[in-house]
């Protein structure tokens, strides 16, 4: 497995781009992205579990039903969230691509992200389709455009794209992801889109993305809220021309193995571009009775808003770790509970059989003060492991959220 660039035009056969509109006020932002495969592919999605969803999703999941599409549709800037004919502006957008591509309305991916309950208007979107379409491109650069035109407050690129071997053949896996605020999934991620040429069957691709999800995206949290957006898609039009995979073996577990380092790679970025963060958090928690016991410990302390400000300052408060393992509901004996900080500086332990231990505060300053910080948690109770990803609470995010509107 190694790098590739083009992100989610690295696969072959599929194209993108991305421009502006004119749903966003500032006219140096992209707010529209179209990213088409040239032949039909399997299909995969994971949704938002707010009750209040984004019109685009009722519409994506009618439109994926059958399990195949051929191509994606976002816009940013606007939701498209508790809006009165928000189904109506979603199926057109759908129908503005097989206007322009001659893909079928009913084989597009449609999906919106920005500010929640705001009319959206289809004209801009109308207006643009033409210099969209006749802008799509398989280069980094056009791989570069399709993620700007999903981005809202992200302040970096989250893009990879990998190759790798299945059957013989050589196949590739490009991904596009945005988020920095109101992440909080449970699901999948913000907007998450992942292209890739290998042949596989619409279920094993359902099969994989629920596997791989569970232990990446739904393993993140930037504030706790969950969006209404939320939505992850996988298109694979098996342009690899490896030996379609229809059940486990494996070949599927080499597929598992490129779309979890991919997703994993996508939700560090996330967690690293929080709002306002200044620090990236990686919990690693082992030793618990269960998965599900591993996966609560870990949510629970990279979510936890106290520990989160704590990071921000650098401050060794690991109590604000035991804290939030206490209220995590899982099944846990605190008092085998060990905790430990490590970052490029060094680590150091803090906590032995849920009890403090002596350490110095000096050094633990310095270890907290990097970018990259890992909070080590040992059950010693089990067997099983988590990792989650975070980031830091700092002024700023509060700063950002006080006037995202304007």
């Amino acid at each position: 497995m190694k790098y590739t660039d083009s992100g989610v035009c690295a696969p072959k056969g599929f194209k993108a781009n991305g421009i502006f509109c004119g749903i966003k006020k500032n006219n140096q932002k992209k707010d529209l992205t179209l990213i088409v495969s040239e032949k039909i592919c399997t299909t995969a999605s994971m949704y938002t579990t707010n009750l209040v969803k984004g019109a685009p999703i009722y519409v994506t999941k009618e439109n994926v039903a059958n399990g195949y599409a051929q191509a994606i549709i976002c816009n940013s800037g606007n939701a498209n969230t508790c809006n009165a004919n928000g189904i109506e502006i979603a199926k057109a957008m759908c129908d503005l691509v097989e206007k322009h591509t001659n893909i079928k309305a009913s084989d597009v991916i449609v999906a919106s992200t920005g500010v929640i309950g705001q009319k959206l208007a289809i004209e801009p979107i109308q207006n643009g389709m033409a210099e969209l379409v006749n802008g799509l491109g398989n280069s980094e650069e056009h791989g570069d455009l399709a993620y700007r035109g999903i981005a809202t407050t992200d302040t970096f690129k989250k893009e990879i794209a990998i190759e790798f071997e299945i059957d013989g053949k050589v196949c590739k896996m490009g991904g596009i992801c945005k988020g920095s605020g109101m992440i909080h999934p449970n699901m999948a991620t913000m907007l998450g889109f992942i292209t890739t040429d290998v042949a596989i069957s619409s279920e094993m691709l359902n099969i994989a993305l629920h596997d791989s999800v569970e232990d990446t995206f739904n393993m993140v949290s930037v504030d706790g809220d969950t969006s209404t957006n939320d939505m992850v898609s996988v298109l694979a039009n098996g342009m690899a021309g490896n030996k379609e995979i229809v059940a486990k073996g494996k070949d599927y577990d080499e597929f598992l193995k490129a779309l979890q380092y991919v997703n994993t790679f996508l939700s560090k970025q996330i967690a690293k571009d929080g709002e306002g963060a200044t620090k990236l958090l990686i919990c690693e928690v082992s030793g618990a009775k269960s998965q599900s016991d591993a996966r609560l410990v870990a949510k629970s302390i990279i979510c936890s808003s106290l520990f989160k400000a704590a990071m921000f300052g650098a401050d060794a408060n690991w109590g604000r770790v035991l804290c939030a393992i206490g209220y995590s509901k899982a099944d846990v004996d605190v008092n085998k509970v060990n905790v430990s900080f490590l970052s490029d500086e060094g680590r150091i332990d803090v906590c032995v059989n849920g009890a403090g231990i002596d350490f110095s505060e000096e050094i633990a300053k310095k270890i907290l003060s990097e970018s990259e910080i890992k909070i080590l948690v040992s059950l010693n109770d089990g067997q099983f492991t988590a990792t989650s990803f975070g980031c830091d609470l700092t002024y700023d995010y509060v700063k950002i959220n006080g006037d995202y509107r304007s």
